[in-house]
């Protein structure tokens, strides 16, 4: 069984294109909405969007469906999570995609210390901030929303058809404050990985015009990893699935094969 974890703004749909190849090639392929994206359930308060919180919902999924051990890939908030889940329970996931999110120590290191990264996450010290970043959010048709994903991809990456996806997920009562409260707990809550070593075979996919994280940071998160590979695509942006979409589900299949 494979589970695929979507990112921030997005929702199950973000793995579309990679959910038949996978199936085609005899996986289960299961792509769950997170909790407060879309048709989820949004609890209230940030303390339920808590990593331990996301990761435990991966492991109740695997544990509902009767799997003891599952393949998980994550994309941006979904690799945050699936790093985590492979760092909390190792003994669940028989191996590890990532893509464009590092290992949380690198991560929780470039964002204290790079300037740099500082700059280029100034999106995340906003959503601190109460009630502002959601009107900001879905002001005029969620046009901020719409923008960010046009202006940090590739030309043509996001149709118009995937705006009116993206939109009616986003309309969802209480989504956008969900989605948010992902990052207001990531700076109130601090996971504790005793051991900050993952020990699940890795793979690490990185389109390296990322607007967002820094070029270095997986070659940084390879130094965490007993056994990882890194594959960096020169010509992708952070939305490495929706635009280099046969050769991601390519290596996702190569690797659980293998």
């Amino acid at each position: 069984m494979v589970v695929l974890l979507h990112g921030f703004p997005e929702f199950w749909y973000g793995w579309r294109k990679q959910i038949e190849p996978l199936a085609a090639a005899g996986f289960r392929v299961i792509v769950p909405d997170q909790r407060g994206y879309n048709l989820s359930s949004k609890p209230s308060g940030v303390a339920a969007y808590s990593l331990t919180e996301l990761v435990s919902d991966v492991i109740a999924i695997a544990d509902q469906l009767g799997q003891e051990k599952i393949f998980l890939a994550g994309h941006d908030w979904g690799a945050a999570v699936a790093w985590s889940a492979a760092l909390l329970h190792p003994e669940r996931i028989a191996k590890l995609v990532v893509l464009n999110v590092p290992h949380p120590s690198v991560m929780r290191k470039f964002i204290s210390t790079r300037p740099r990264q500082i700059s280029r996450s100034w999106y995340m010290f906003f959503f601190q901030f109460p009630w502002l970043p959601e009107a900001f959010f879905s002001a005029f048709d969620f046009r901020a929303g719409a923008r960010a994903l046009l202006r940090s991809s590739r030309p043509g990456t996001f149709s118009d058809e995937d705006l009116v996806q993206y939109r009616a997920a986003w309309s969802q009562p209480g989504a956008i404050t969900s989605m948010i409260n992902w990052y207001r707990a990531l700076f109130r809550t601090r996971v504790k990985f005793l051991d900050k070593t993952v020990r699940v075979p890795t793979r690490i996919l990185w389109g390296e015009r990322d607007n967002f994280l820094l070029a270095e940071m997986p070659h940084a998160s390879l130094r965490y990893c007993v056994s990882a590979e890194l594959f960096t695509f020169a010509n992708a942006t952070h939305w490495l699935q929706h635009e280099e979409p046969a050769r991601v589900s390519e290596l996702l299949i190569d690797f659980f094969r293998s």
